[in-house]
């Protein structure tokens, strides 16, 4: 029986749309970001710029869609590294999943750059629209460590600053965080887990746009010294890599 014709045309729409991730995936790896605007990746695609305004009406979805595809794959590494069946205890699990980060970043420098190091998600009216897509695969990426700092103040819990210690600005703002994340993880323990946090990705950050490259070569040893700082702060036990 032949496929009714609203499915056939929706599957050729989907194929579209993938190609058109994938060509401006090519503009943003092989010319930089500054490349990937809607003429040059219709230009790839073989059509004109308003032909592609059918499927992307906008640069900004355009952005936010590619944007989404490397959250998830991201997203994927980071469950693969934390799901794998030699990585028995928490602590395993956590330093894994941190650094399957560094080698997906590593691999995916363009990739990684235009997640992070560029001033594209987080505006003020995309938190208001917590079910996009873009928004949705960050969301997505943001709960595989929070649900492994969730398990870890759980089952034995970490060292904390008295709350009456923060700013109460930093309390105020990590207690809107939370529960824009839909989590009740104290605002002790979660500015803790984002210290740590911070630390890894700006050490990544710096990596991937080779602002250290002044003084280091190989960052690996500096990413692992982050590491074992993390599993002392989080009371962990620290267990280097596996010999490659």
């Amino acid at each position: 029986m032949a496929a009714h014709p609203a499915r056939r045309r929706e599957r050729l729409r989907e194929a579209t749309l993938a190609e058109i991730r994938e060509a401006a995936r090519r503009l943003l790896t092989t010319k930089g970001a500054a490349a990937v605007t809607v003429n040059a990746v219709a230009r790839e695609m073989g059509m004109s710029g308003p032909a592609l305004y059918h499927y992307f009406a906008s640069h900004e979805d355009l952005v936010a869609a590619v944007t989404a595809d490397f959250l998830r794959e991201l997203t994927t590494a980071l469950e693969t590294a934390r799901d794998d069946p030699a990585h028995g205890t928490a602590a395993d699990r956590l330093l894994a999943t941190c650094r399957a980060m560094r080698h997906w970043a590593a691999a995916h420098r363009a990739e990684f750059g235009w997640i992070f190091a560029s001033p594209i998600p987080a505006t003020a009216s995309a938190r208001h629209r917590p079910d996009t897509t873009r928004n949705q695969a960050g969301r997505d990426f943001e709960l595989v460590f929070m649900r492994q700092i969730e398990e870890l103040w759980a089952h034995q819990g970490f060292p904390v600053p008295d709350p009456a210690d923060l700013d109460p600005s930093v309390r105020e703002q990590l207690r809107a965080y939370a529960a824009g994340l839909g989590r009740d993880l104290p605002v002790e323990a979660l500015h803790v887990a984002l210290t740590c946090w911070i630390r890894l990705y700006g050490l990544l950050c710096m990596e991937v746009l080779n602002q250290l490259d002044f003084v280091y070569s190989d960052l690996a040893p500096i990413y692992e010294e982050a590491l074992r700082d993390l599993s002392t702060t989080l009371r962990l036990e620290y267990r280097p890599p596996a010999p490659a």
